[in-house]
């Protein structure tokens, strides 16, 4: 496995915390925010920014904004959650980046919108690929391959650093594995990502050797390793233990 060599501290780059990074930059318009923490609508994706060292209040904000019961989740972030909130994965996982892959259009892709979301959502149901929620489809673009009119295959973008696009929800149905669908809509996506000017990368679990060694051999090179965390909010929580409400954070 090539290696890049390891990044500075976490902010020094857009890829250190590529969920902040988005949503202070080309995904701004998604951006829900309180004190210093900002979130993606859970019903575009679940993830979550938190500052560097968050304290008492921006744990509080966190969950304000998640409300009891909610999910918290976030990524380039090993701090743990406070001791009453409940941990419902921590996945270790790899970042990738293009480091030479051979884009291209795939001739049997389509346009994937609003209208196929319902497929779309029935496809992550069988094949679990990650988060992908009832919008996600709004943050880039989403491409599938039909056979006989079902989809069987699809992959998009999901975060967006500024200068980088995120490759995500790559998956195919069990029927059509191993006829290089996922490979050609990954290299399909990348090529829509760089004709805007923007680099591609993506997340894969540690664990998933068989995904990883498919994006390697795509071209893609490690960055670094990367966790992914979600907890749940406790279910009784103290009103206005956070920061003020607000839509701009503050600098970090």
């Amino acid at each position: 496995m090539t290696l890049l060599p390891a990044p500075a501290a976490r902010g020094a780059h857009p890829l250190d915390d590529p969920v902040g990074s988005a949503l202070r930059g080309p995904h701004a318009h998604f951006a829900e925010g309180r004190g210093r923490i900002l979130r993606y609508p859970p019903d575009v994706t679940p993830w979550v920014a938190l500052p560097d060292a968050p304290d008492a209040a921006d744990w509080a904000d966190a969950a304000a904004l998640a409300g009891p019961g909610g999910a918290v989740t976030v990524t380039a972030f090993r701090e743990p959650p406070p001791q009453d909130w409940e941990t419902v994965f921590h996945i270790e996982g790899v970042q990738l980046v293009d480091g030479g892959v051979d884009a291209a259009p795939l001739p049997q892709a389509v346009r994937l919108g609003p209208a196929d979301v319902p497929e779309m959502l029935d496809l992550v149901a069988r094949t679990r690929p990650g988060p992908f929620e009832a919008r996600t489809v709004e943050l880039g673009t989403y491409l599938g391959v039909r056979r006989e009119g079902r989809l069987v295959a699809m992959a998009g973008e999901r975060l967006r650093p500024p200068g980088w696009s995120e490759i995500s929800a790559v998956c195919t149905d069990e029927s059509v594995r191993g006829q290089g669908l996922g490979g050609g809509l990954v290299r399909a996506v990348a090529h829509e990502i760089r004709l805007r000017g923007d680099t591609p990368f993506l997340h894969a679990a540690a664990s998933n050797t068989h995904a990883v060694r498919l994006y390697e051999s795509l071209g893609f090179v490690l960055r670094r390793p990367i966790p992914f965390l979600s907890a749940l909010v406790p279910p009784a929580v103290r009103p206005g233990a956070g920061h003020e409400d607000v839509r701009e954070p503050a600098a970090r």
